[in-house]
């Protein structure tokens, strides 16, 4: 896969990538690899960004490390062993119908959609418990023109590629379709975001 390296900062490299599949594919790739002297990895839409320890490797070295990783044929990402997280959804979000007639189709052919695509946690971002969920691609709608000020906690909704669930109040320009109850970030939990990387989650329409 072809691949862009870019310093950020004295400790990491910025990957650039050409589609979303590319970045999470050397994003699996580089932990697979285990390189010494990497601490993290943040996946993005096309990027993922590579922190190291300086004390351990250099930005040359790890280069050198990332391109070669990036040479090899992408393998399978590892499939989620866990059960898929169900999040109810009452579906009366206030771009519904614009959604619908966006896509050409009755309002209740997009909450047939929403909960029959099998939607993915591709990396998150924005906020704390912001997932970006992928799709099959039958839901895709631009960006609102004019992002709203407030975005409800649980508002349910589309952009471009991705769906999503905000996980507090927040300025945002998203389609909202619907609203759900569920907590998306929690920090008492052991694991404070309920969606993370690599996990499936299935959309269920509940009634008000």
């Amino acid at each position: 896969m072809p691949v862009q390296l870019l310093p950020c900062g004295s400790e990491a490299l910025l990957a650039q990538f050409d589609s979303l599949d590319a970045a999470l594919d050397f994003d699996a790739a580089v932990g697979a690899a285990a390189i010494h002297g990497v601490v993290e990895t943040v996946p993005a839409a096309r990027t993922v960004l590579v922190i190291f320890d300086p004390l351990v490797t250099g930005p040359d070295l790890l280069a050198g490390h990332l391109r070669r990783v990036a040479s090899r044929p992408a393998s399978p990402r590892p499939a989620e062993a866990s059960a898929d997280i169900e999040i109810p959804v009452v579906y009366d979000g206030p771009d519904l119908d614009d959604v619908a007639r966006h896509l050409g189709i009755a309002p209740a052919e997009v909450v047939g959609r929403h909960t029959a695509c099998p939607w993915r946690v591709g990396f998150a971002g924005f906020a704390p418990g912001f997932a970006y969920l992928l799709g099959d691609g039958s839901l895709e709608v631009p960006r609102r023109a004019e992002p709203r000020v407030r975005v409800p906690a649980g508002s349910v909704a589309l952009a471009g590629e991705f769906g999503g669930i905000y996980p507090r109040d927040s300025p945002g320009g998203w389609q909202l379709i619907g609203r759900t109850d569920a907590v998306l970030w929690d920090a008492a939990r052991p694991e404070p975001a309920l969606l993370v990387p690599g996990r499936h989650v299935r959309f269920v329409a509940v009634a008000p």
